[in-house]
């Protein structure tokens, strides 16, 4: 359906009275209703003079409703069939269960929170109204819309409003027909949206002395102290150094290898394919997991007394912000100590595909494809020799753990 303009109608003369004649839209029709409405004597000591015909006509379409923005958009809704709504639920529930690159839980739920906001906005729109001018109106409340309870702060950054921005132009193009065609296809246009730029993002790295710092005030219990060793040591997520399991580890510890990772408790795949990996270790840091794990041969390197992984919420929560808060340091995520693995290994030269291999990022250029570092396995080795840590793991605390009973559940003594 077409936006249609406003109309004044057209004033017409049957026999002693005057008529005005408009079109008015019908709810669940594409075909409008030709309406005719009385307006006054046309001949007499009562008859309407022009300016008085035209002014009741103009009262009699305003009260009709039939120019309102809120009536076509009625119409529209209740015409065009497919509501936001009803797509975006459609649209996440396929991205979830497709073949090709399905998503991951993680991403379900930052979608799914991010649509609930989406759609209080335009999730009664039908797709066929969700365009360059839907989304333009849609950021502009983004960027006028405070925290609840604190009106002097934006709830929404320029990366958040992108963000949701982006969801909604993908919900609009997964309505396809039969033939795998866009319903809806649309020429986005960011500069008629006035989509904001995304500048200064906060990217929080750690430094050679924090980590120094971090691990020295790190729990006696070991785990704490291994895992904020192995994180910059290894450039790996916290997802998949907490889904570790004791045979991903090398006999000598020089080799972890990375094949699941751990969201809310739950084992699932990489984050994506190049995601599975092999990670070479500075072999001062391979005798601490080696430390860590002991006589164990299953079980997962980081554990509760129970055998279950540890919760990366709780070790913030619980561990890794009380030290931070103690130091005087920022707090941030763990992928402040990945962002420090891949400025270190860059410092030092490290062949930018093995950086890759490592960090579990994908091929750059074709010729990425064509190098077979990655199964050099003495070349890894020695690379990551050279490297080195970038920081320095405490003699002490290593040798307390050295200490520590090597039984299948003593090295998780942390109560989670």
């Amino acid at each position: 359906m077409a936006r249609r303009s406003g109309q004044n109608g057209s004033i017409e003369r049957k026999g002693d009275w005057w008529y005005v004649r408009y079109w008015l839209d019908i709810p669940g029709q594409d075909r409008r209703k030709h309406v005719c409405e009385r307006l006054g004597r046309a001949s007499g000591k009562d008859k309407l003079r022009k300016n008085a015909r035209e002014r009741l006509a103009k009262e009699k379409i305003e009260a009709s409703g039939t120019n309102s923005a809120e009536r076509f958009r009625q119409i529209e809704v209740l015409s065009s069939g497919v509501k936001f709504r009803d797509q975006s639920e459609l649209w996440l529930q396929q991205a979830q269960t497709r073949k090709r690159r399905p998503i991951k839980p993680h991403t379900v739920s930052t979608w799914r929170s991010h649509l609930i906001w989406i759609n209080s906005q335009i999730g009664d729109l039908p797709l066929t109204s969700v365009n360059n001018l839907a989304l333009k109106e849609l950021v502009t409340k983004m960027a006028e819309c405070t925290k609840p309870g604190k009106p002097d702060r934006l709830r929404f950054s320029a990366k958040s409003i992108n963000n949701y921005i982006q969801i909604a132009k993908m919900v609009v193009a997964s309505a396809i027909d039969e033939n795998g065609e866009e319903l809806y296809p649309r020429k986005w246009n960011h500069e008629f949206i006035d989509l904001p730029e995304v500048r200064d993002q906060r990217t929080p790295i750690r430094t050679a002395d924090e980590i120094n710092k971090i691990l020295s005030k790190a729990s006696a219990s070991g785990q704490h102290f291994v895992l904020y060793a192995l994180l910059p040591g290894s450039g790996a997520r916290v997802g998949e150094a907490l889904a570790l399991e004791v045979p991903d580890v090398s006999s000598d510890g020089r080799t972890i290898g990375i094949r699941q990772s751990l969201w809310n408790g739950v084992l699932q795949a990489p984050k994506t394919r190049s995601g599975v990996r092999e990670i070479d270790l500075d072999p001062q840091l391979a005798s601490l997991l080696k430390q860590l794990i002991g006589d164990r041969k299953t079980g997962f390197v980081f554990q509760t007394a129970s055998g279950k992984p540890l919760s990366q919420s709780n070790i913030l929560r619980r561990d890794l912000h009380h030290i931070l808060d103690e130091l005087g340091i920022a707090r941030a995520g763990f992928h402040a100590f990945r962002r420090f693995r891949v400025t270190h290994l860059r410092k030092n030269r490290v062949p930018e595909d093995l950086l890759r291999f490592w960090i579990g990022h994908a091929y750059k250029s074709v010729t990425d494809g064509y190098s077979k570092l990655k199964e050099d396995v003495d070349f890894r080795r020695a690379e990551a020799e050279v490297a080195g840590l970038g920081f320095e793991i405490p003699m002490p605390k290593a040798v307390m753990l050295s200490e520590c009973p090597k039984t299948e559940n003593s090295a998780a003594s942390a109560s989670y």
